[in-house]
């Protein structure tokens, strides 16, 4: 038996309908973000909040998921300082996969901290405060920051580690020193590129299906899109980041990527130079590459990374200092 023509055109009929009803409560509620980001910024973290308190098992991630992670240990080359590698939003896991055999072959006592990098970068910074404690306080600890990687450190080492707000300010945070900071390809002053972020997401999630399987909450275990609001030029989190100074004991250094030297003020594709800069900070050092493949290469045969001679040697001069 056959449909009706008839019957074809109103199915037909009622999926368009349907699918128009989806894509104006989109574009109404894209249209009402753009305006009301801090208020959109709340309900993502209200959410956030409910899911871990109503679905606290299906919101637990795997417990090698998230922490402080060490990949290469003490060698006989015992260094003066350990170095803790932060990547940005939605990376899927390999950022270091260059950079790491670099450091264990120096002789570097290196960790990576991981954490669910689409939630408020305030929350990422809490989680890294929460985690300090695990590395131990013999040595001090030179930062490196990916991307968003570069505020989440930031935001610790100003909030918890070396506040400034008075000169008798103590540190929020006991535990290992920090020595020195570096900050490769971050959006200290934000990127437009935020609001494509479920691009990422996307990649991350087929990432994290790959090595631990599916699950129907994965993509709101590590946040729930927070993280593009912080990092929107002007948010409220960059304001107030951005205002606090910078302690003078710490020593930052900068490192920017420039694709096409005809078009520098693009940068890497994702961060503009002129979005490098803090204030009072050192002049960036810029490379030609792309956003991520600073730091990690695209194809097995790429030649090194341009940021990672850059990162040795910052390395190698704090090494040879007191």
């Amino acid at each position: 038996m056959t449909s009706k023509p008839g019957h074809k055109r109103n199915r037909w009929l009622r999926s368009a309908v349907a699918l128009g009803l989806v894509l104006l409560a989109v574009a109404l509620w894209s249209g009402w973000a753009e305006w009301h980001p801090q208020q959109e910024r709340e309900l993502r973290n209200q959410l956030q909040k409910q899911l871990e308190e109503r679905l606290p098992a299906a919101m637990q991630p795997a417990a090698d998921r998230y922490g402080i992670f060490p990949h290469t240990v003490d060698g006989s080359q015992a260094r003066s300082f350990r170095v803790l590698l932060v990547h940005g939003l939605d990376e899927p896991g390999d950022i270091w996969a260059d950079l790491l055999p670099v450091l264990a072959a120096a002789g570097y006592d290196s960790r990576e901290f991981r954490y669910p990098n689409d939630q408020a970068i305030d929350r990422s910074t809490d989680l890294l405060a929460s985690s300090w404690p695990e590395l131990p306080a013999d040595r001090p600890v030179v930062l490196i920051g990916h991307s968003m990687g570069g505020l989440v450190i930031r935001d610790f080492v100003t909030r918890y580690r070396h506040p400034v707000t008075t000169p008798a300010t103590q540190p929020r945070l006991e535990g290992a020193a920090v020595r020195a900071v570096i900050l490769a390809g971050t959006p200290n002053q934000g990127s437009d590129w935020a609001r494509l972020r479920v691009l990422l997401e996307l990649r991350d999630q087929w990432a994290a299906g790959q090595q631990s399987g599916f699950s129907p909450l994965a993509g709101l275990q590590d946040g729930t899109g927070a993280a593009k609001i912080d990092l929107q030029p002007g948010s409220e989190f960059l304001i107030e980041l951005n205002a606090r100074p910078w302690p003078e004991a710490i020593p930052v250094h900068i490192i920017g990527a420039v694709l096409m030297e005809s078009a520098a003020a693009l940068g890497d594709g994702v961060v503009a130079p002129d979005s490098l800069t803090i204030i009072g900070g050192p002049e960036p050092v810029l490379v030609a590459g792309s956003h991520r493949g600073m730091v990690a290469r695209l194809f097995d045969t790429d030649a090194e990374p341009p940021a990672i001679p850059v990162i040795m040697t910052v390395l190698d001069e704090l090494e040879s200092r007191p």
